[in-house]
């Protein structure tokens, strides 16, 4: 078990945490969740002792190890991969290296014998053995080959370095483990492996994460970072979500009697029950969410943006059709022979190996980069909006003012209207006239979301919306998204944002692309073949 007392941290007159009391208890999986700048990294390295609590302290139950997900993705370097999951536990990498040392002696003593007998009995207690057996089956469920097990962490592409990290976070069966966005940069693949790996892990789990899928499969508890302090809630994030939602809605009406309150929420828990998986961990979250009372569940004080897109006319059948796109960048061909043909409604996911296709898709398609070869063409009556997965061109002009900014993409000029508008997307007061060049990366996408709403456009492109975002925002993004009436092309890592909302899955190939018109659930069981 890990737990805090009276735990607090500021930084100069600014209080992050105070008087922070909670406990992590073993068979549970908490999501660590509070908006952008809340604390939640920094809690997890008090947690981990990186960082040093400036009142109160951590308790861990003694004897137990802790192991963290590093993002230090160029700390191993010179460190061949299988060994690099090793260090994942320090006691034992530390005996191994006093074994090879002591029989790497010339002259091997009596007391050396000794030694060794000490190390050798630790190396078994620690399961030293099945060590390199065990590290193995982690890269190997997180799709890192057998032939790489031996080269050195330089030789790998970022994205499996991360796999790397994470397989020594899990290696050694921890006691209590600390995993600040564990899914960055993993396949969907991996995801699944690491949610099936969780959802059976008896131990102590804390989670950072802005994927709500992930949150939702793993997760017995979430603990909310709000106004310097951490409240513990039962069930995975949905749960909290719509309880918060529903307990406001029941504070709201007050006219209600109790009992009709109860039952509302009675019927709300059976919902969630009945959808637990069989894994032990879901078990648990059943039992506990039984057992909740009305007075458990509390309103949140989170703010949700408003995100709703309403296009201003409707477009015809023949939307785009796209012939033998070629591109190549940098030498590279990255988009080789696409075809495709969108119809009115489609929600489409675009995916891949290699983002920088989708982009170049996405860029070809709004005219900003002309292909090498091949055509397409978009219906006459289309409009089209772009979320840019970079949007630094955007915000040239550093010394513009919010509503400024905002002005220049509405037909509506007046400063009222611009200002109510930003205030919908929590730009509101002084902040709505604060100068871009001091925005925050989720507080440029906020912008550039309320850029694309003005457009009233009927087609919506988006190359990783959510990218930036705190979990509020995703939340706002997904159902606006989920009720536009029009066509969207998007791209995303958040699997929940693209089940909800994508109608069909195109995955563009080194040689043209796959469009079976399958939905995402269908794609997924199509890839798990």
């Amino acid at each position: 078990m890990i737990s805090t007392d009276n735990l607090g941290l500021n930084f100069g007159s600014n209080k992050l945490f105070e008087e922070v009391n909670i406990k992590f208890i073993p068979g549970n999986c908490y999501g660590l969740i509070g908006a952008n700048g809340a604390g939640k990294s920094t809690f997890l390295k008090i947690l981990s002792g990186e960082v040093s609590p400036t009142a109160g302290s951590v308790s861990i139950t003694p004897g137990e190890r802790i192991a963290i997900l590093k993002q230090n993705h160029f700390a191993y370097d010179d460190v061949p991969v299988l060994q690099t999951v090793l260090l994942g536990h320090p006691e034992l990498s530390s005996v191994i290296e006093e074994k090879a040392k002591l029989y790497a002696k010339a002259e091997f003593t009596e007391a050396d014998g000794e030694k060794a007998g000490e190390l050798e009995g630790r190396f078994a207690e620690l399961n030293g053995w099945e060590a390199e057996s065990n590290a193995a089956v982690l890269l190997a469920g997180l799709g890192i080959k057998t032939d790489q097990h031996e080269r050195l962490m330089r030789e790998l592409k970022d994205s499996q370095k991360v796999k790397v990290l994470l397989a020594q976070a899990l290696f050694g069966d921890p006691d209590i483990l600390l995993l600040d966005e564990p899914t960055n940069h993993l396949d969907i693949a991996a995801i699944r492996w690491l949610e099936n790996f969780l959802l059976n892990y008896d131990k102590t789990v804390i989670v950072v994460s802005h994927d709500r899928h992930f949150l939702n499969q793993v997760c017995t508890h979430m603990a909310d970072i709000d106004f310097g302090n951490i409240t513990l809630y039962t069930g995975n994030y949905d749960f909290w979500y719509e309880s918060s939602q529903l307990a406001l809605k029941l504070q709201q009406d007050q006219s209600k009697k109790l009992a009709e309150k109860a039952e509302e929420l009675k019927t709300f828990i059976a919902r969630f029950s009945a959808n637990a998986s069989k894994s032990s961990q879901a078990t648990s979250r059943r039992k506990q969410l039984e057992k909740l009372k009305l007075e458990d569940i509390k309103p949140s004080t989170r703010r949700y943006p408003f995100v709703g897109f309403r296009p201003e006319r409707e477009a015809g059948d023949q939307l785009l059709r796209v012939e033998g796109l070629t591109k190549a960048i940098d030498g590279v061909k990255v988009l080789n022979n696409v075809s495709f043909t969108i119809q009115k409604g489609d929600k489409v996911v675009f995916v891949g190996e290699n983002e920088t296709a989708n982009t170049t898709l996405f860029r070809i398609l709004m005219g900003e980069l002309s292909p090498d070869s091949g055509k397409f063409a978009w219906g006459v009556t289309t409009s089209h909006t772009y979320f840019p997965k970079d949007n630094g061109d955007y915000f040239k002009d550093g010394s513009l003012s919010l509503v400024d900014w905002l002005r220049q993409y509405s037909t509506e000029k007046s400063e009222s209207f611009i200002r109510g508008f930003l205030g919908r997307m929590l730009f509101s007061g002084d902040e709505a006239l604060k100068k871009v060049n001091v925005l925050s990366g989720g507080e440029r996408v906020r912008c550039m979301l309320s850029k694309m709403m003005l457009s009233s456009a009927n087609v919506l492109l988006l190359d990783g919306p959510t990218n930036h975002l705190d979990l509020e925002s995703i939340t706002a993004v997904n159902n606006g998204l989920m009720k536009f009436p029009g066509t969207i092309l998007f791209t995303s890592h958040d699997l929940q944002f693209i089940e909800t909302i994508a109608t069909r899955v195109i995955e563009l190939l080194p040689v043209g692309q796959k469009d079976d018109e399958l939905t995402f659930p269908e794609y997924l069981a199509s890839i798990a073949k």
